[in-house]
């Protein structure tokens, strides 16, 4: 059985999609030399995945308090992220509207990717719902709301020119290196790490796999098909206390912090 709307935001199936997620944010490098330069991202990797889900979370399902609780918070990681264009960078700013953007725009397609591989396509209603609401995520924070593209189709469009021409530098790929070969951590994470990098390969386009010196053939894409089918068999029917925990846990711990 298919989410109601509300709770799609909350199933922790979207978990899978976080490798992309982060990979597809470092490849634009306005996003990745600002974690490159400012951020312990790879050397504390949950404490940056429980902190993005923390204020998904609160923006989509907080409180007032909650919401306000995490923008503070978002702006002050964000302060010192900035730095003006020169002879070897760009310049990258975290209040940057176009890289809040893009940060939100993978978040939300991450989402329908992973989403739809489990329960099928959103019905047009229900995708056009989940459009809105993602937008939220952005315009919380900096993004102008006219900046968020006006409908799905002309989000696919932004979306499509930007990927084509996405390419991870040097910058993204040692950031990616170290995210998904961790030499520290909860031996658990370590442990589930080789999963990991499959899964975040078969959700990514072929040239940024390719990028990022990800490993896939033919075989590789059998096996990921086989483990989304039974993973659209076996997780929709697990209890829905189980499939939103993380989303509960996040919001307790802000609670209580």
């Amino acid at each position: 059985m298919v989410p109601g709307l509300a709770d799609i935001g909350a199933e922790g199936i979207l978990l899978a999609g976080a490798g992309r997620a982060i990979l597809l944010q470092i490849a634009n490098p306005a996003v990745g030399h600002g974690v490159a330069e400012h951020s312990r991202f790879t050397e504390r990797p949950l404490d940056r995945l429980r902190g993005t889900l923390t204020y998904v979370y609160a923006i989509v399902y907080g409180t007032d308090g909650q919401v306000a609780a995490v923008r503070r918070r978002v702006n002050r990681a964000h302060a010192p992220v900035r730095r003006a264009p020169d002879e070897s960078s760009k310049g990258y700013n975290a209040f940057d509207a176009e890289s809040q953007l893009w940060v939100v725009a993978t978040l939300y397609d991450t989402a329908v990717t992973v989403f739809e591989r489990v329960y099928g396509p959103l019905d047009q209603e229900s995708a056009d719902q989940m459009y809105r609401d993602y937008a939220k995520l952005g315009t919380a924070l900096q993004l102008p709301a006219e900046l968020w593209p006006a409908d799905r189709a002309a989000f696919r469009a932004y979306w499509d020119s930007r990927i084509e021409s996405l390419r991870a530098d040097d910058a993204a790929v040692r950031i990616a290196h170290g995210l998904l070969h961790p030499r520290t951590g909860p031996l658990w994470y370590r442990a589930v790490m080789p999963f990991a990098r499959f899964v975040t390969a078969g959700f990514l386009p072929d040239h940024l796999r390719q990028d990022f010196g990800l490993a896939w053939s033919s075989g590789h894409g059998r096996r990921f098909d086989l483990t989304m089918r039974c993973t659209a068999v076996v997780y929709p029917r697990l209890p829905q206390r189980i499939r939103h925990w993380f989303k509960n846990y996040c919001l307790g711990q802000l609670d209580t912090a």
